[in-house]
């Protein structure tokens, strides 16, 4: 690779393509190293919305020990089947402990079935195998009781645990009070936010900051209602613990800068009425004016 960086025009940030062909990482490698706060950007101040990566930014990641082969290492994810390699465990058994919450999904997507396929950090992986306290877990004929009454009773701590490390994604690329209540409030449905901010005012000016799932569709569409429901919690406590805090955040946002009140319609202007002549019928114009203002002409004797 190069060691020319490519610049911007007038020194502006990098968009988040040309920082991966800078950097020479493919764009999702890239994305997801700034979901986990390895590569930090910056608001778009040109006005197009969205985050950039600063000049200083890359020369410090190109800068590191290793790079690239040390950051794609971080940025490597797994599904379940390589997942369980790892583990060196039947897939069944990892994926038990992903339901327990004992390893942790980065992301996901949809295949083509519309089934959600998670995705793990390989290096929290292989943390997770050499550490020894997890060694009855991974290597006992059968797991102990207590997980597996937990199994029994439908428990999938996967969903939880992915909102959690995506809420803290979007907390770091929130920007003041507003982005941060909104960073909340995009785990929780229209019901939720209307009871922890009951102002219509501020709810409006909130979902200005309330970010929509990472993986979308149409409206009404099926993948649409797999990704709403993936990214709102569902659980009472979670949704106690997030509503709280956006009530919070909400009243330090209010007292810091107050969400605008909307602007009061004007009513339309009244036409004026037309004003009348003045000094009477203006005198017609034109060839047929010109003969009605002729003096008539004198009688014959």
């Amino acid at each position: 690779m190069s060691g020319d960086t490519i610049t911007t025009p007038h020194g502006r940030p990098f968009t988040p393509s040309r920082a991966a062909r800078d950097l020479g990482l493919r764009r999702s490698d890239l994305d997801l190293a700034v979901h986990l706060g390895l590569i930090r950007t910056v608001p778009d101040e040109g006005g197009g919305g969205g985050r950039r990566v600063t000049r200083s930014e890359i020369d410090r990641v190109r800068s590191a020990q290793g790079f690239p082969e040390s950051l794609l290492a971080r940025v490597e994810v797994v599904g379940t089947a390589e997942a369980a390699r790892l583990l060196d465990v039947p897939a069944g058994r990892f994926t038990r402990l992903a339901r327990l919450g004992l390893v942790v999904p980065t992301t996901w997507y949809l295949n083509r079935y519309r089934a959600v396929v998670w995705l793990y950090l390989a290096e929290e992986l292989s943390r997770f195998a050499a550490d020894e306290e997890n060694v009855p877990l991974l290597k006992a004929r059968r797991m102990p009781e207590g997980p597996r009454a937990l199994l029994a009773a439908g428990v999938d701590l996967r969903p939880r645990n992915w909102r959690g490390r995506h809420r803290g994604f979007l907390l770091r690329q929130s920007d003041g009070l507003w982005g941060r209540a909104g960073a909340f409030a995009a785990f929780l449905d229209p019901a939720e936010i209307a009871t922890a901010v009951p102002d219509p005012f501020e709810r409006s000016h909130l979902n200005r900051f309330r970010p929509g799932p990472p993986v979308t569709g149409a409206p009404g569409s099926p993948t649409a209602r797999i990704a709403e429901r993936i990214m709102t919690a569902d659980d009472a406590d979670e949704v106690g613990l997030l509503r709280t805090e956006l009530t919070a955040l909400v009243r330090e946002a209010r007292e810091a800068r107050p969400a605008p009140l909307p602007t009061p319609r004007r009513a339309p202007a009244r036409p004026r009425p037309l004003a009348p002549p003045v000094g009477g019928p203006k005198a017609p114009r034109g060839l047929l004016g010109r003969f009605r203002r002729r003096p008539a002409a004198a009688k014959a004797p």
